[in-house]
């Protein structure tokens, strides 16, 4: 690779509900993608994956039934599934730069299992684009794809989410730069930090 050439993962999880000290991962897509640091050009993507697991916690399966009404996952669909560690942490190594929208999100919860990827760096592609500044009504992610003809709907599965997402990112905006070149300029993320005691006194 070229000294302006990067790996990238991009991800999206889908879980049983928005705490991530309650609630639990049950699909992680992952892109992982080469892309030019200098432009922002993405240029192929290297390998993909899709995951289900089946939620652990008490907690979790409770929720299941309310998050199914939003990402339409059977339970039937994760039930005695689970990740392939190895082969998700392979990505993590591989990769130097992540990529999700609404990053804070899927980076808690991720956090929570894998740990280690917190060393890397974190990129928001809500947050760090100026979207409304480019006269867009909000950040979420159907709206910037409806607006940009990429899709009219969203299926909220994790792969559907990032195939839409990467797409989005190609695009050139109003300063006649890609997306992607935009989140770079911005910087990436503080490191995570989980909500403690200790924290809290």
């Amino acid at each position: 690779m070229s000294i302006n050439e990067k790996l990238g993962l991009m991800l999206d999880v889908e879980t049983t509900g928005l705490g991530p000290d309650s609630d639990e991962i049950i699909e992680l897509a992952m892109k992982l993608f080469s892309y030019r640091e200098d432009t922002g050009e993405i240029l192929d993507i290297k390998e993909e994956d899709s995951f289900l697991r089946e939620p652990i916690s008490s907690t979790a399966k409770r929720n299941y039934s309310r998050a199914f009404q939003v990402h339409g996952i059977p339970y039937e669909a994760v039930s005695g599934k689970d990740f392939p560690d190895v082969k998700i942490k392979k990505y993590f190594y591989l990769a130097e730069t992540v990529f999700a929208h609404n990053a804070s999100f899927d980076r808690s919860f991720m956090y929570r299992m894998y740990p280690e990827i917190n060393e890397l760096k974190w990129y928001c592609t809500m947050r760090s684009i100026p979207w409304k500044q480019y006269g867009f009504t909000n950040s979420k992610l159907l709206t910037l794809l409806q607006a940009h003809n990429i899709t009219k709907y969203q299926t909220h599965r994790a792969m559907d989410d990032i195939t839409y997402l990467m797409e989005l990112l190609k695009k050139t905006g109003p300063n006649g730069e890609s997306y992607l070149k935009d989140a770079l300029k911005k910087g990436p993320m503080r490191k995570y930090q989980p909500v403690t005691q200790s924290n809290l006194g």
